[in-house]
């Protein structure tokens, strides 16, 4: 399977900086902040090793009380410190993922058929769902913890050897057995984490697969290979996962080791200072529990390693796509007619199976077009190819003389496609049909409800053209979708429109209500039809047939039955069924 780009580390780390900057201010409050909550962290030790001499030296209860002041307005400082370097940070980073999420959103969009039918919808959707929310989790929890346990370590680290640098050199003196745990780690979980990133878009697509294929499936006893499949998928996901806790436990036992060794050394070294009165015991226990404190920073710091591994994997993913070229904005051509040329045009998906081959083909102005076929004959490709959503292996295909990638309206799409796949997106129907033209009125949506006979049914809903419709809310039938599909196309009022089966899922019942909403919805317009039931081919002006990716027969209905062709072979076979 051909995955979709993942970007370099240095790609993604480039990217993330550029978003953080662009919001600088809020970065750099957050910086400060965070300093001064390093900088109240050291107050506690310091003034309980002040205690501790106090105790034996005889202080007074007014120094132990000057003492417990500083700890307690330390503490405060800290508390707000830390509430406004995680609530700046948050000004700084919740907007640049939002930015990431939409530029991976657009270019996703933006993405060529052909690459996301190689890389599997499984691919795209880990990333949009599984990385976004990583990276996310990342920046509201670990990225906060990084820095605060970053900043401790510095000050902490400096104030030890502020008290003794003989001290603080017994403390840095654990500091190689943090890295010989770090660098056992980072080499071994680093490619845990792709690996499982990636099987993780496996096990979607094979969920995906299953849930969309269900009817087929089962329809050829196929249902069972297809849960074992899914099983295996996620099966590997899943070890995988155990892999890294095992090798993150492994980890935390080397950490534990190295904090063993510093503290020992530390209080080693202030025993032997104090036999030798080279140091106080205050500054001792001052020593001691400032490296106690650097526990939980350097640990966080450490097992942060495999939270910047695991979202550094995603970050990769998301960068992948988030930084292919732009598409396009504005700027196109717009065409002199609406006829449509299709030149020579040749596709394969691979060498073995062309798809289409040579297809010369002219409709003209306002003309209904049939493409029919046996399945694989290469209909669908030919409707992607005129749609401008596939560019063809050769050849090319323009409307009114402009290559159609290149044509452009002012006020409206060129062309639309409607195909047999049921959209129904979140929200009421009239943000349904918005989509198309969001200027549009409301009696101009309801205009194109009543010519695609969506009138009546929309009117009994329960707040009509605003009832919230889809998922987990008011369900449409497949006919009900595609209509509102149909009545999309006359909003947004295109030059060309493809329908690629788009009758195909109303069933015998809706079938009927849908060819004569297709009718309407195209009135006027230059039309390719991918006829899934000749009927379609009936009342178009002329009928293509494909064969092997080859067109074979060009005619009107009557003349090709009369030909007694390959069509009058299909009008005979589908007009007995």
């Amino acid at each position: 399977m051909t995955r979709l780009p993942v970007s370099s580390a240095a790609e993604a780390a480039g990217l993330a900086r550029t978003l953080l900057m662009r919001r600088r201010g809020a970065f750099v409050a957050s910086a400060v902040m965070f300093a001064l909550v390093g900088l109240a962290g050291l107050v506690a030790p310091w003034q309980l090793g002040r205690v501790a001499d106090l105790v034996s030296t005889g202080g007074s209860t007014r120094d132990v009380l000057s003492a417990a002041a500083w700890i307690g307005g330390a503490a405060v400082v800290g508390a707000v410190a830390t509430a406004l370097s995680v609530s700046t940070l948050a000004r700084a980073g919740e907007p640049a993922l939002a930015e990431l999420r939409e530029q991976v959103l657009d270019r996703a969009l933006h993405l060529e058929t052909e690459e996301l039918e190689a890389a599997g919808q499984g691919d795209l959707m880990s990333r949009v769902g599984d990385d976004v929310r990583v990276v996310a989790g990342s920046l509201t929890e670990a990225v906060p913890l990084l820095v605060n346990s970053v900043v401790t370590i510095v000050f902490t680290v400096g104030g030890l050897a502020a008290l003794d640098w003989r001290l603080g050199l017994a403390g840095l003196a654990a500091a190689p057995f943090y890295a010989v745990a770090l660098r056992w780690y980072l080499p071994r979980s680093g490619p845990y984490y792709r690996r499982e990133r990636e099987a993780n878009g496996d096990r979607a697509e094979a969920l995906l697969t299953g849930v969309h294929g269900s009817r087929t499936l089962r329809a050829f006893g196929l249902a069972e290979e297809q849960q074992r499949t899914v099983d295996r998928a996620s099966w590997r996901s899943a070890s995988l996962s155990i892999d890294v806790f095992d090798l993150l436990m492994r980890f935390g036992g080397r950490n534990n080791r190295a904090e063993a060794v510093g503290l020992l050394l530390v209080l080693s070294t202030g025993f032997a200072l104090v036999r030798a009165d080279a140091a106080t015991v205050g500054a001792v226990t001052a020593a001691a529990l400032y490296f106690h404190r650097l526990f939980n920073p350097v640990g966080a710091v450490l097992f942060l390693f495999d939270e910047v591994q695991s979202a550094g994997a995603s970050l990769t993913r998301l960068a992948g796509i988030a930084l292919l070229p732009a598409p396009a904005r504005g700027g196109g051509t717009a065409p002199a007619h609406r006829g449509v040329a299709v030149t020579a045009v040749s596709h394969e998906y691979d060498a073995e199976h062309p798809a289409l081959r040579g297809v010369d083909l002219e409709v003209a102005e306002g003309e209904r077009l049939a493409v029919v076929g046996a399945s694989g004959a290469g209909k669908s490709t030919l409707g992607l190819v005129v749609a401008g959503r596939l560019v063809p292996t050769s050849g090319s295909v323009t409307i009114g003389g402009v290559e159609v990638r290149a044509a452009a309206l002012a006020d409206r799409p060129v062309v639309a496609t409607v195909t047999q796949e049921i959209h129904v997106l979140a929200g009421s129907v009239a943000d349904n049909l918005l989509l198309a033209r969001p200027s549009a009125t409301r009696a101009e949506l309801e205009a194109a409800l009543r010519s695609v006979g969506a009138a009546d049914w929309v009117a009994a809903l329960p707040e009509g053209l605003d009832t919230e419709v889809g998922a987990g809310t008011v369900p449409l039938t497949p006919a009900q979708a595609q209509q509102l599909a149909l009545a999309r196309v006359l909003v947004a009022d295109p030059w060309v429109v493809v329908l690629d089966e788009a009758t195909a899922e109303a069933g015998s019942a809706g079938a009927r209500v849908l060819e004569e909403a297709a009718l309407a919805a195209t009135e006027g317009r230059t039309t390719i039809t991918i006829a899934h039931r000749l009927v379609q081919a009936r009342s178009a002006d002329r009928v293509l047939v494909l064969e092997a990716g080859e067109p074979v027969e060009l005619g009107g209905h009557d003349e090709l039955v009369r030909a007694g062709g390959r069509y009058a072979r299909l009008w005979a076979a589908w007009s007995q069924d």
